[in-house]
């Protein structure tokens, strides 16, 4: 038996969950909302909406975007976006070891 659990902020309405820290990883890594959404299979539509909605409910940028030409187009994280995801990915952390913890003494 294990113990299974979601985590996600919000004020109301969700702000940020695992599932957008994956996509902001996985654009991160690509350079690229578009090759971030298909590799997540999701449409750029889809993809840009979340992190749209995010910016606006967190109050600053989470894409430095570069237009398309003759290099491309691309994305990578700004440093705020990179801050918020360690302060995320810390706190995620902090919580499955405390609820890991709990589960073991209560059902071991």
């Amino acid at each position: 038996m294990r113990v299974k659990y979601k985590i996600w902020l919000e004020d109301g309405d969700r702000i940020f969950s695992d599932g957008l820290a994956l996509l902001l990883k996985t654009i991160d890594d690509e350079g690229s909302i578009n090759r971030a959404a298909q590799q997540l299979n999701m449409s750029y539509r889809q993809a840009w909406g979340h992190v749209k909605k995010a910016e606006q409910r967190l109050g600053f940028a989470l894409l430095d975007k570069k237009v398309g030409g003759e290099a491309g187009g691309g994305a990578e994280l700004t440093d705020s976006a990179r801050g918020f995801m360690q302060k995320y990915l810390q706190f995620r952390s902090e919580v499955h070891d405390a609820i890991t913890q709990i589960f073991k003494r209560n059902f071991t």
